[in-house]
């Protein structure tokens, strides 16, 4: 089976147990997660929220977005000129 395959076919309860996991370091039987299977695992949560949750519950969403990534138009570009 393919990865994404798997990743449509994981349940709610996984993704939470993951995502779980991923935020501890360890799973929930307290072993540690190796860097492999964190990095794993994470990549499986971010993939899970790009397929199944709405972008605001996308972890390290931010809702409002800061003045300087904002699209400046004609009327406030500011010319700079360099003698």
């Amino acid at each position: 089976m393919e990865y994404n395959q798997l990743l449509a076919q994981m349940t709610p309860e996984l993704y939470e147990r993951l995502k779980l996991a991923t935020e501890l370091g360890k799973w929930p039987d307290g072993r540690v997660l190796t860097p492999e299977q964190k990095q794993s695992c994470m990549e499986a949560v971010l993939r899970y929220q790009a397929m199944h949750l709405p972008e605001e519950e996308h972890s390290g969403f931010i809702k409002d977005k800061c003045k300087s990534s904002e699209q400046k138009t004609a009327d406030t570009a500011q010319v700079i000129k360099i003698h």
